[in-house]
């Protein structure tokens, strides 16, 4: 598959192609964590990803998926195992958008740019290219309280976006929108994507959801949360919504789910 991504250039914003990488942007090498109580949520976990994938995890509830997310951020260290990653930046967009009340729209963005000390013109700059990357444009000084939830969510998206990194975490940043927002902001993130071509750890409780966004969906088993299935998604990239209505893709959803269902059983 080719790819591609948008640059920078002095005349303006321009499409590059490249051959996908082979060298792995995120592992996973017989990874467990237990936790100071005792619980042990993730046992034996191997998994890879390679630049430019985007890899969905599902699994029953409280089997460790935020877990592995923290892992992979480094937030939170594993008890046995290793995780690695590439030498870029890190986004993690979390279940709730965690915006600051009191700051606007482009300030809320800029906070990674403040934190990691980049000047005042180089903060505007990367400020105005991820509010109108996500189709904010316009609402630069609303504050979050005048938003609604889905516009909320794209102020985290930019914000994540802002130090153009190259793995992408994402916890459930969907999971408490409405079916026609959520859906609506499946087809921006892959637009994202296709812009960005990063790498992207998505977790996730839906099932249409992970294989509509992924090139790989990850089951996972209930605590302590081990890989059970690695299910390849075939269809290229851009994808219509209207995928989610064919045959294939319906086919490859029931595989999904069956492997959630057998390992319960």
């Amino acid at each position: 598959m080719v790819m591609s991504r948008e640059r920078r250039t002095p005349g303006g914003m321009e499409r590059v192609e490249t051959a996908p990488s082979t060298t792995a942007a995120l592992s996973f090498a017989g990874v467990g964590k237990r936790f100071a109580t005792g619980t042990l949520a993730l046992h034996g976990v191997d998994l890879e990803l390679a630049a430019g994938e985007f890899v969905s995890v599902v699994g029953p509830s409280g089997c460790g998926k935020s877990t592995l997310l923290r892992l992979a951020s480094g937030l939170s260290r594993p008890t046995e195992g290793e995780v690695r990653t590439g030498p870029g930046e890190v986004g993690y967009v979390f279940q709730d958008p965690t915006l600051l009340p009191w700051r606007t729209v482009a300030r809320n963005v800029e906070l990674a740019a403040e934190l990691k000390g980049l000047s005042r013109a180089e903060r505007r700059r990367r400020v105005a290219a991820a509010i109108e990357l996500v189709g904010l444009g316009g609402f630069e000084r609303q504050l979050p309280r005048m938003l609604s939830g889905g516009m909320r969510m794209r102020v985290s998206l930019a914000r994540s976006l802002l130090l153009d990194p190259d793995l992408c975490l994402f916890d459930e940043p969907f999971g408490a929108l409405d079916e026609l927002t959520r859906a609506r902001l499946n087809t921006e993130l892959l637009q994202l994507y296709a812009a960005r071509r990063f790498t992207g750890l998505f977790v996730t409780h839906s099932v249409a959801e992970a294989v509509f966004l992924s090139t790989r969906v990850v089951v996972m088993s209930p605590r302590p949360g081990r890989i059970v299935a690695d299910v390849p998604v075939p269809f290229g990239y851009p994808r219509s919504p209207d995928l989610r209505f064919s045959a294939e893709f319906t086919g490859l959803a029931a595989r999904v789910s069956a492997a959630l269902r057998e390992d319960e059983r």
